[in-house]
């Protein structure tokens, strides 16, 4: 999507987020579904094709050892015009075993009991594809909740060092835009609800999302992307989190919205929509435009945007120095 203008203007670049709702619930699925035309991998692929930005983390993709499921997601998109020649997918936390009894059903070996919730290594992990060249990513998904924060005691004592802060993973990569070399810090917190009066899931959900803020702070330029799976004004969790991060004096929040004006970007039907995606731009950065891909129902791309599943699309165009 870069447009380059006249000699001696700057560059317009488009950075996007999109909870692809390509993950599945068993090893190998989403790569099979990727090869073999699954209606909803397609939805998906369609969307992300449309919307032709030059760098997108996308997440629940699932990980693999050998990166097949990323290569195919790269040569999908590639047949639809969206070429990625750089793609990171690092190993996540999410489906990772633990070996504890984590919930305490008296079985370590379920879901919950994994690193990050997922059925499997490698379920619901991240992926960032790019046109830009990108530098070394760094990864923080192995840093102990214990680390970060006392909030680590509503787990069980055995697990206090064991478990990371990490639901999903936690990135932050170089990346030179023109001239300018930036920080992009990935997002993926979990979500602050399903747990018990300990509020376990949402005191994780705000450490989470604190650490970006952390990390966004020991960057010189930071441009932080992803799901914080926390709304600023609507459901539950730890709201004062992502009001800190919206207000990090080193991004920006240009506020994407839908043609209709609205800011959501997860369209559950059990709790309602709610804004929980989000692409912060360096606070240096000019923005010339941002939105939330939830097309109308006689836009051509409606019918892929709601068969994909609950996630929208969020970009951001900015000009780089």
């Amino acid at each position: 999507m870069i447009c380059a203008g006249l000699p001696g203007q700057a560059e317009i670049l488009r950075i996007a987020t999109y909870d692809s709702g390509l993950g599945r619930k068993g090893p190998g699925v989403m790569l099979r579904d990727l090869v073999t035309g699954d209606e909803q991998a397609e939805a998906a692929l369609t969307v992300i094709a449309a919307v032709e930005a030059d760098i997108v983390l996308l997440l629940d993709v699932d990980w693999d050892y050998e990166g097949r499921g990323l290569a195919a997601l790269v040569e999908a998109l590639g047949e639809r015009g969206a070429s990625y020649p750089y793609a990171v997918a690092l190993r996540p936390n999410s489906g990772t075993p633990s070996g504890i009894d984590l919930d305490g059903d008296g079985d370590a070996h379920g879901p919950r009991d994994a690193l990050g919730y997922g059925w499997f290594t490698g379920d619901s992990g991240l992926a960032l594809l790019s046109n830009q060249p990108l530098g070394t990513p760094q990864d923080h998904s192995g840093v102990l909740w214990s680390a970060r924060s006392d909030a680590v005691r509503v787990l069980p004592e055995a697990a206090r060092n064991v478990v990371p802060l990490a639901t999903t993973a936690q990135w932050t990569m170089p990346v030179t835009l023109g001239t300018t070399e930036i920080t992009l810090v990935t997002m993926a917190a979990g979500t602050p609800v399903f747990d018990g009066p300990e509020d376990r899931n949402g005191l994780r959900n705000r450490d989470e999302i604190g650490f970006v803020a952390d990390l966004a702070s020991e960057a010189d330029m930071p441009l932080v992307l992803g799901r914080a799976n926390l709304d600023p004004e609507r459901g539950e969790g730890i709201r004062e989190a992502i009001d800190a991060l919206l207000a990090h004096p080193d991004l920006q929040d240009p506020i994407p919205a839908a043609p209709d004006g609205g800011t959501e970007t997860a369209m559950w039907k059990s709790v309602g929509p709610m804004r929980v995606d989000y692409v912060l731009p360096p606070s240096a950065f000019d923005v010339t435009g941002a939105g939330v891909l939830r097309p109308g129902p006689d836009d051509p791309l409606a019918e892929a945007a709601e068969g994909a599943g609950s996630g929208r699309l969020v970009w951001v165009d900015v000009t780089v120095p």
